[in-house]
């Protein structure tokens, strides 16, 4: 770290604290060549995401308007503001750690059903019939096909219980009275 006071590139750490919410790193330093003191700060650099849009188009990532296209999807559906902001910041957070810095507008899309699935099966028809250029009823059906069956395959497994033999019952089998 080069001293402001005397460009010496060589100083010393007196102390160490971490400062916004964990988000930087505040050192006290002292050069070893003129003996004065300094504050450096250490922030973690997010390098911008570039969304690649289905007409080619490229721009930056914008979380408000992922936040908004959540928000319309799932008014009234009892999701709250908070809970879509806590999902924003998880997708948000998976763009970060990709490895690339450009990403298709189809996988943020994908990463937000899956979020919605396991919210509100409202709000994922919403979000799909949109993000997914719905163009009639039958794309409805096929997409409320699609959540059935994986909602069904999801009750089934859950349903499987061990005995005490240790074959497996379903829980129908179970409360059927005898």
């Amino acid at each position: 770290m080069r001293c402001p006071y005397c460009q010496h590139t060589e100083s010393r750490v007196l102390e160490s604290r971490s400062t916004e919410g964990g988000q930087s790193v505040r050192r006290r330093r002292e050069c070893l060549s003129c003996g004065h003191r300094f504050t450096t700060y250490e922030r973690i650099e997010f390098v911008p995401v570039t969304v690649i849009k289905r007409d080619g188009r490229r721009e930056s990532f914008n979380r408000s308007k992922l936040l908004r296209g959540m928000v319309r999807a799932c008014e009234k559906t009892g999701i709250t503001q908070r809970r879509l902001e806590v999902i924003v910041d998880e997708i948000e957070i998976q763009l970060q750690q990709k490895f690339g810095r450009e990403v298709s507008s189809s996988e943020i899309g994908e990463l937000v059903l899956q979020y919605l699935r396991e919210e509100s099966e409202v709000a994922y028809v919403r979000f799909a019939s949109v993000y997914r250029k719905f163009q009639g009823i039958r794309d409805f059906i096929e997409t409320l096909d699609d959540l059935k069956s994986q909602s069904s395959v999801v009750e089934a497994s859950e349903s499987v219980q061990p005995n005490t033999l240790g074959e497996q019952e379903t829980k129908a089998s179970i409360m059927t009275p005898s």
